[in-house]
């Protein structure tokens, strides 16, 4: 169902959900800085909080993420700065509304969709990078290790690769060749199984969609762990994919809560003579159950 808001007009695209104390956070995408929501309750009202994050001569913020390490929050993000497209930054703040300043560029390279996380091996970033020298040329999932929480080790692994048609991204790449896109991607454990969550195909195509990777594993250190995706005996199985009341669902985070799971991710409602670029993601919300090394998503339908 979609989450409520307390203004009207405006979209949140990549929405990363984040829970410090008796208050939940919303990150979303926008083009002058990184917007930020707060709510009370998972699925009660959200109120706009403003602009977390605005780099100087920076623009076009895309999918972030934020992280608590001890009384420091940490900001992951990327954008065009300095004409530089897309590359992944990171900011810090004592409060989960910002500002985030002191920015750091993480990458010189296309750098996108981060999701940090810690395990008992250290701290791992999962982001989205192009890879040109493949058979499926596009962008793929990979993880790095972090030496602290504004230091990569730049010796990334590629851990998800396109596999089906349906991951194709439009338009072609520049040589016409097809171009594949893996991205958003989001890790959690639950039990003895590690859970790797992906968008794939581009937004604003019917193909566009949720799917997820698993491996059976208790390894901490996240660029030794295998994941293998979860298909239907080896076809094309989504977790979310358009249906009669939403389409363009995709790039989403997640959050457990009173014991349950729940994804938040964005859609479009179907709306009659409205293009597909035009920006009307909203951020929405579906429970999750999670076990064996198996999700399954219920969604319905925003009745109010």
């Amino acid at each position: 169902m979609k989450l409520k808001f307390d203004v009207q007009g405006k979209t949140q695209p990549d929405p990363f959900i984040f829970e410090d104390g008796d208050r939940f956070y919303l990150y979303v995408t926008a083009e002058e800085g990184v917007e930020v929501y707060q709510s009370e309750e998972l699925l009660g009202e959200w109120h706009y909080a403003g602009i977390a994050a605005a780099f100087s001569n920076a623009h076009t913020y895309w999918a972030p993420s934020v992280i608590k390490l001890e009384d420091t929050f940490y900001l992951y993000v990327s954008c065009i700065k300095d004409h530089k497209f897309q590359y992944m930054h990171v900011a810090s703040s004592k409060s989960p509304l910002g500002p985030f300043e002191n920015e750091i560029c993480l990458y010189d390279h296309f750098s996108i969709d981060s999701h940090m996380v810690k395990t008992e091996d250290g701290l791992f970033l999962w982001y989205a990078k192009n890879n040109r020298d493949c058979e499926k040329k596009g962008t793929r999932i990979y993880v790095d290790r972090f030496l602290d929480p504004v230091t990569p080790e730049r010796d990334s692994k590629e851990v998800l690769v396109p596999t089906f048609a349906e991951e194709k991204f439009t338009p072609s790449c520049k040589d016409g060749e097809d171009w594949y896109t893996l991205e958003g991607p989001f890790w959690f454990c639950e039990g003895e199984w590690q859970y790797l969550m992906y968008s794939a195909g581009c937004f604003q195509d019917d193909t566009y969609h949720i799917g997820y990777a698993v491996a059976r594993s208790k390894e901490q250190d996240l660029k030794a762990v295998k994941f293998e995706k979860v298909t239907d005996g080896g076809r094309f199985c989504p977790l979310l994919i358009k249906n009669e009341f939403e389409e363009g669902t995709g790039h989403h985070s997640v959050i457990k809560h009173k014991g349950d799971y729940y994804a938040v991710y964005h859609g479009r409602d179907y709306t009659e003579g409205s293009a597909a670029e035009e920006e009307r993601r909203t951020a929405r919300i579906c429970k999750l159950t999670v076990g064996d090394g198996r999700i399954e998503a219920r969604r319905y339908q925003d009745c109010v």
